[in-house]
């Protein structure tokens, strides 16, 4: 098996093209896509359409569930993001059946998908959609009981933007620790894939992982998120934070 994983793609165009692009040299068998297809970017009809085509497995995230149905605690940038999402794809141009698609698409996403032992959510293993998953989350030892209460032997998730493995042992790998190869171990383990479309950790570079049978990698794209961030600008409904913010991985 060798399964790419992308998650919070948000609308940017030139980081899913970049990192569809690096995906396609690593001889791939498939792409799953933990969610947040839309929300924040300039493009979210072309990224749609790019998922469809290639992706086997895609989840839903919370802005893809807030393009559909009322935004549930959003901040106030991000609300307004999102209303502007949703007046795009409903007042797209093009073929009738490739705009009933975008939405067909989203409406049959599925909030979870097993292959056992593996896991794949966008939010947590308790709450797909919604929870978060943050690294200081190690020191509330409740919390994460919990969540590997429900896990086999993994989870891969998203939602944060910040890539890492947690360990059962109450443990947060980042990517550099490992050398970006992280092997499996004994233990219970959750991997945020990073993200896409809107690095936060620091790194403005597209994040995603490589999973394979014993070991699952790391990598980091580059694009043009100067392109990214100036379609931003030039959208009034969404906020210059929205551009600022890939272009510094924050």
């Amino acid at each position: 098996m060798k399964r790419a994983v992308i998650s919070d793609i948000h609308g940017n165009l030139e980081a899913l093209e970049a990192v569809l692009a690096h995906i396609a040299s690593q001889g791939i068998d498939e792409v799953f896509c933990l969610g947040d297809i839309i929300g924040y970017g300039p493009n979210p009809c072309e990224c749609l359409d790019k998922v469809i085509e290639k992706t086997g497995i895609c989840l839903l995230g919370n802005h893809d569930q807030g393009a559909m149905f009322d935004p549930e605690g959003f901040n106030s940038g991000a609300e307004r993001a999102i209303f502007w999402t949703r007046s795009q794809l409903e007042n797209a141009t093009g073929p009738r059946d490739q705009i009933d698609r975008r939405w067909d698409f989203l409406g049959t996403l599925p909030r979870v998908h097993r292959d056992d032992p593996w896991l794949y959510v966008h939010g947590s293993p308790r709450n797909p959609v919604n929870e978060y998953v943050f690294p200081e989350d190690i020191y509330n030892q409740k919390k994460m009981e919990k969540l590997f209460g429900l896990i086999n032997k993994a989870s891969f998730q998203g939602h944060t933007h910040v890539p890492g493995v947690f360990l059962e042992s109450l443990e947060f790998i980042t990517p550099e620790q490992t050398n970006h190869v992280f092997e499996y171990r004994d233990e219970k383990f959750m991997v945020n894939v990073g993200s896409v479309g809107q690095p936060r950790d620091g790194d403005p570079r597209s994040c995603y992982i490589v999973q394979e049978d014993d070991k699952l990698t790391f990598h980091r794209v580059e694009y043009d998120n100067a392109k990214t961030a100036e379609k931003i600008y030039q959208t009034p409904d969404l906020d210059n934070f929205l551009g600022d913010r890939i272009k510094e991985g924050r």
